[in-house]
């Protein structure tokens, strides 16, 4: 079993890869500012293999205090989204790129890395399948910065990663921002849901298949070094107005549909796991499994509150 530091392990996916690690049997360290609060992590704090560090992953200080004695870091503390990144570029800079610096000067020789990336490093996809061998183009200021980071990060040696198609799904710290997150919690707390780009296709994976993703990364370390993996599934390549349809056959409410949106990334595209899924990663949790569970989940959410709701 391995010592392993979680970067922004307090967020939404961060909890879950917690979760995950510690019931695989290791040891977690969690480094997070707090900024959206910690109650993600609070059914982790009687485990004797927990612990948490409060702190920035801008301060070199607290970096180098966090990753000593670490066997493997899973990176994922992150300003994430074009909308949150254009509202204070400034930020999203530092810490998405300088905060990866300031990791990476600090990680010890022979410490594993494993890195959150994204789809979003891709850009506008016109045709075909986007792949690992596309040339990424990113059109957001948030994937720009992401792909500086993954650069950096494998650029650094012994070092993965991952870049994962749009989270769906229930996590302790819950966020309804998401594509699909968000659909469900209107149709079900509002009664409707508006659909811009109707037909743009999207791909998805599952919050607790990004741990999965990242404990299959920590467990096959050696053969997937150096290397950056498309992370999801081909299942799991659908329109916005399908995931809408998937909602309204176990829920009903008022689907309406609107014009084109603004999304800044121009996500319109399937996407290849092949590269991973021939080393023997395959996701669980099924778009309908998902749906389900954030339906039973939408009662339980504050009508204000630490979770990103109106």
């Amino acid at each position: 079993m391995a010592n392993v530091l979680i970067t922004g392990g307090a967020g939404y996916v961060g909890s879950v890869v917690a979760g995950a690690f510690l019931g695989a049997g290791h040891t977690v360290t969690v480094l997070d500012s707090l900024e959206s609060g910690g109650q993600g992590l609070l059914g982790y704090v009687a485990n004797p293999r927990f612990r948490f560090e409060r702190g920035d992953v801008r301060d070199a200080r607290r970096v180098r205090a966090a990753v000593r004695g670490q066997d493997a870091i899973v990176h994922l503390a992150a300003v994430v989204g074009f909308g949150a990144c254009n509202a204070d570029p400034h930020r999203a800079e530092t810490v998405n790129v300088g905060g990866t610096h300031a990791l990476l000067a600090a990680r010890e020789p022979g410490q594993l890395l494993l890195y959150a990336s994204t789809g979003s490093v891709y850009g506008a996809v016109p045709a075909g399948l986007c792949h690992e061998g596309l040339d990424p183009a990113p059109l957001s200021l948030y994937g720009r910065t992401k792909l500086k980071a993954e650069r950096m990060v494998l650029d650094s040696g012994n070092a993965t990663a991952f870049r994962f198609a749009t989270a769906f799904g229930v996590s302790p710290r819950m966020r309804v921002d998401l594509l699909i997150n968000e659909f469900v919690y209107s149709a079900k707390r509002r009664g409707f849901v508006v659909v811009y780009d109707r037909e743009a296709r999207r791909t998805f994976i599952h919050v607790r298949d990004m741990a999965r993703a990242f404990l299959f990364g920590l467990e096959r370390f050696s053969s997937m070094n150096g290397e950056v993996y498309n992370a999801g599934s081909d299942r799991l390549n659908l329109t916005k107005d399908e995931i809408a349809q998937l909602i309204l056959r176990r829920h009903h409410y008022f689907l309406t549909y609107g014009p084109a949106g603004a999304d800044e990334d121009r996500r319109d595209y399937a996407v290849s796991y092949e590269k991973l899924s021939a080393l023997g990663f395959d996701t669980q949790v099924t778009i309908e499994e998902g749906i389900d569970e954030l339906l039973r989940a939408v009662d339980l959410l504050h009508h204000r509150g630490p979770f990103g709701e109106p």
